[in-house]
Parts: structure tokens; sequence; C-alpha cells
């Protein structure tokens, strides 16, 4: 039992360093968004005083004739505010804040991911980062292109990726899994408590879960299908890809709650866009090139890694628990 202590604390030590650097750079990508949108020259032609209602997304509705004023950047504001309340939620909560959560992974390789929302952030971006990788690395190897729908202008662009958590976490978790969730295992009708189950869903799953799991399984499969059903979409790489993270964001919604699910879902949407973007600006360079910057793929070497551990640390902490279940029996 102490080699097995020794194995998950040599493991835990660096995993708790590299969660505390993501942590730090999904803090700073805060006041990079708002730098972007409201300092820089990112909209070329046009710029965070753009109508919202004159955007493609709206065409052909009556949002689309409206006179209401309402600017790229005052939309792009609220949704900044809201982003940034969950994540003050998710350091804090639900039992104990972030840093605290981390001590015991340091003393033991041990942790309890349901302490703190952002430790189970963190770790699970992470884990969604490196399977996507291995997905498109292994579809290259097919000939399978995973690139995104054109977008003419990179503010919009931004203000695009920045609203997609939001909507589609509403639409896939909250709708799709939270309210069948509810009616699949609660016996209890009240409203406080309906809504409290769509916040964290995690109470009603005692038991048999195979009904939960299937329910995640296929909505993660719509999740990928609607990433390349319609016009100027993605190609047809991004399905598989989609795919496994609609069903990584299902898990994560009904272990940690909603507070999760989006804030995963906005960093890998707002987070990676706006160093993207910030150094497509600082650089002089295109979005695309900015990709391929040396600190685009410093980034993504620090998530890799970080996702390589979190699984580590995944299996040991599993194998280790079963290994006392069976000495205690």
């Amino acid at each position: 039992m102490e080699n097995s202590n020794k194995i998950l604390q040599a493991l835990g030590i660096p995993f708790t360093a590299l969660l505390s650097v993501i942590f730090g750079l999904l803090l700073v990508s805060f006041p990079i968004g708002i730098f972007v949108v409201f300092e820089s020259e990112i909209g070329g032609d046009i710029n965070y005083e753009f109508p919202i209602s004159h955007l493609e997304l709206f065409e052909g509705t009556d949002f689309y004739q409206s006179p209401i004023d309402i600017s790229i950047g005052d939309a792009f504001v609220v949704l900044w505010t809201f982003y940034a309340i969950l994540f003050v939620i998710a350091i804090l909560g639900p039992q104990i804040g972030f840093l605290k959560s981390l001590s015991p992974i340091i003393s033991l390789g041990r942790y309890h991911s349901k302490s703190n929302y952002m430790l189970g952030i963190t770790k699970w971006f992470s884990i969604l980062i490196l399977i996507s990788f291995l997905i498109t690395i292994i579809q290259e190897q097919f000939e399978i292109e995973t690139l995104p729908p054109f977008v003419e202008n990179d503010l919009i662009q931004f203000f695009y990726v920045s609203l997609a958590p939001l909507m589609e976490e509403f639409g896939f978790r909250l709708i799709l899994i939270g309210i069948p969730l509810f009616a699949l295992y609660s016996n209890r009708t009240s409203g406080k408590y309906f809504l409290k189950c769509l916040w964290n869903p995690s109470s009603l799953i005692v038991g048999d879960s195979r009904k939960a799991i299937l329910l995640i399984i296929f909505v993660g499969i719509l999740f990928g299908f609607t990433h390349i059903a319609f016009a100027e979409s993605w190609t047809e790489g991004k399905f598989a890809q989609a795919t496994a993270s609609g069903i990584i964001l299902g898990w994560v919604y009904i272990r940690y709650g909603f507070v999760a699910s989006i804030l995963i879902h906005w960093a890998t949407n707002y987070f990676v866009f706006s160093y993207a973007n910030f150094i497509s600006q600082i650089n002089l360079i295109s979005i695309e090139d900015a990709f391929s910057h040396s600190l685009m793929s410093s980034l993504e070497i620090l998530l890799l890694v970080s996702g390589g551990l979190s699984v580590a640390i995944l299996f040991a902490n599993r194998f280790y628990s079963k290994k006392e279940s069976n000495l205690e029996v």
C-alpha cells in the first residue's frame, strides 16, 4: 500500500503543477478576450459597435430587420460577465476552494474530484484536448480533414465561438440530457428540485446508470452530427471529434453539473481563440498562422501532457481503490 501511495504521489505532484498552470492560463484569457474585442483591429472594417441584428446568424429572421441597437461589444460583455461569474463559482465550490483541493493530490496523489468544480474542469478539459488530438492524428492517416466553417471576419468568428458554449450546453446538456434524466430517475415533482437537478443531476443517478450512459452516448452522437449536417458546417472529420467531446461533456455534466460542462466548452472555444486572436493581432499575422505559432504549440503540449497525466491518475486511482476493496474483503 505504501508503494501505491508513492506512485500516486509521484504522479500527483506534476499533475497539480500542470493544473495550476492551466488554471492561470484560463484566468488570463478573460482580460485577453476583452483586449482582443475592444482594443485590437480584429474586425478589420467593423468593430465592437457592429449591431448583432446584422449578423448572418439572424439573417432571414425578424431580428435581422430589427432596429434594436445591440452591438457585438454589448453582447460580448454580457457573455463575458456570465462566464466570469461561473468561473468564480467554479473556483470557490461546491465544497472547497480550488487551491485547497490541490493539497491532497500533492501529499497523497488522491483527489476528491467533486470537491471543487475547477479541479474537474481543468482535468477533463485537458483530457478532452488529448482525445481530440488523438482522433485528429488517426483521421489524418486516412486523409479525413477537420476544417472549420469559413467566417470572413475574425471579430464575428470570435463572437460566435464565445456564444456557442452557452447555446449548445443549454440545448444539448440541460434540455436533451437534464430533462430526460429527471423524467427517468426522479420520484419528485417539485419545481425547485427540478431546477436543482438541471443544475447538477448527479444526485439523480442512484443505482443503475445504464440509461444515463446510453443517453449521454446518444446525445454525444447527435452533438457530433449537428457539427457537420448543415450548410457551411465543419468538414466530415469533425463528426468523430465533436461526438467524443459531446460524450465527455455529457459525462462531466452528470458528474459535476452545468458549471463544469459549460466552462469546459467555453475553454475549448473562447480560451483557445482569445490566445490565437491575441497572437494574430500582436504579430500582425492571420488567425490561421496564429494557430501554428510557438505559443499555441506550447499550450497544446501543456494540455496534452496534462491530459496524459489525468488519464494515468484516473486509472491508478481506480486500480488502487479496487485493490484496497479486495483487501478489506
